[in-house]
C-alpha cells in the first residue's frame, strides 16, 4: 500500500479508458487488493447496506483515486471501499464500493461513466447499480425496493463516443434478476427513466415518462448502465422508491424527504443486498 499523492489533474490521461486503468491501479495500491469481482454503486437509501455485506478490507477517500471527486450532495458517499464478502462453499467475493458522479454535477458524461469503467479495469465482472427514485405507481409505497428491468435514457446524452454500437437488449441481466427474485420472490420490477436533473421532474414530465413506459424516475443509473455494458460488465439494478413522483402525490418534493425515506428503508435494503451480493 502506498500513501503517495495522486496525480495532479493536469497529469491525468485524456482518454477515459486510460484514466480508468490508472484509477484501478491506484485502487489496488491504496486497498492492497490486486483485483475485485463485483462493483457496488450505492445510492440514496442503499449506502448503509455496505456495513452488512462483509469485512471492510480498506476504505480511502475518493479524492485519492484519479478521476473521482468529493461528493456534491449530502447523503452521497465520498469513499472507495474494498469488502471481503463470505460465500458458502466458495472463495470470498471481493467487492468494490465506488462513489458515483451525477450528470447534474456538470462534470460531463465521462465523469459519470468513470466509476463503472474503473470497476471493469479493476477486474470486476458485475456492476450492481442502486438509486433512490420517485415512483409512478401508488401501489409502490415509499420504502419499496424495485428491480430495474429496463430503462429510458431521457438525458439527451450517452457515455459512448463515436460509432460505438452496443446491444442493450438484456442490459439489466435477466440472469441476475432471477437470482435477486430467488432472495426476495416479492420483488416488483419496473422501468427506470433517468432525467438530467438537478430539478425534480414536473408533473407533466412524470406523465410523459409514464406514457413512455416508465414506472420509476430519477437522476442516475441509466448512463452508468450503458457504460457498464460497453465495458463488458453484467448489470443488476435496484431502485428504492423514496417518494411518489410529482403529480402522483399532492405533496411537494424535497431532498430531505428522500434522505428520510432512505434511512427508514435502510434495514430492508441491507438485508436484500446481503442476500444478493454473495450470489454475484
Amino acid at each position: 500500500m502506498t500513501n503517495a499523492a495522486p496525480p495532479a489533474p493536469a497529469d491525468l490521461p485524456e482518454d477515459p479508458f486510460d484514466l480508468a486503468a490508472l484509477a484501478a491501479r491506484r485502487v489496488a495500491e491504496l486497498t492492497g487488493v490486486p483485483g475485485h469481482d463485483v462493483a457496488l454503486f450505492l445510492g440514496s437509501g442503499w449506502a448503509a447496506a455496505a456495513d452488512r455485506l462483509g469485512e471492510v478490507v480498506a476504505e480511502v477517500p475518493a479524492t485519492q483515486v484519479p478521476g473521482f471527486s468529493a461528493p456534491a450532495v449530502v447523503g452521497h458517499a465520498g469513499t472507495v471501499r474494498s469488502l471481503r464478502v463470505q460465500r458458502p462453499g466458495a472463495e470470498p467475493l471481493r467487492a468494490l464500493v465506488l462513489p458515483r458522479t451525477h450528470f447534474y454535477e456538470g462534470r460531463g458524461v465521462r465523469a459519470v461513466a468513470h466509476g463503472v469503467r474503473t470497476a471493469a479495469a479493476a477486474g470486476c465482472r458485475t456492476a450492481l447499480l442502486t438509486n433512490g427514485c420517485g415512483g409512478l405507481d401508488p401501489a409502490l409505497a415509499p420504502g419499496s425496493p424495485v428491480l430495474i428491468a429496463d430503462h429510458l435514457n431521457l438525458t439527451a446524452a450517452t457515455p459512448l463516443e463515436g460509432a460505438t454500437f452496443v446491444d442493450m437488449t438484456d442490459l439489466y441481466s435477466s440472469r441476475l434478476r432471477a437470482l435477486a427474485r430467488g432472495v426476495d420472490p416479492e420483488l416488483p420490477e419496473g422501468v427506470y427513466a433517468q432525467f438530467r436533473g438537478p430539478q425534480y421532474e414536473t408533473p407533466a414530465e412524470v406523465r410523459m415518462a409514464g406514457v413512455l413506459g416508465a414506472t420509476l424516475v430519477g437522476m442516475s443509473t441509466a448512463l452508468e448502465a450503458i457504460a457498464a455494458r460497453h465495458a463488458g460488465l453484467e448489470v443488476l439494478g435496484f431502485s428504492l422508491v423514496t417518494n411518489l413522483a410529482a403529480g402522483v402525490s399532492d405533496q411537494p418534493l424535497s431532498h430531505e424527504e428522500v434522505l428520510e425515506a432512505g434511512r427508514e428503508a435502510a434495514p430492508r435494503c441491507a438485508a436484500l443486498l446481503a442476500g444478493v451480493v454473495p450470489l454475484l
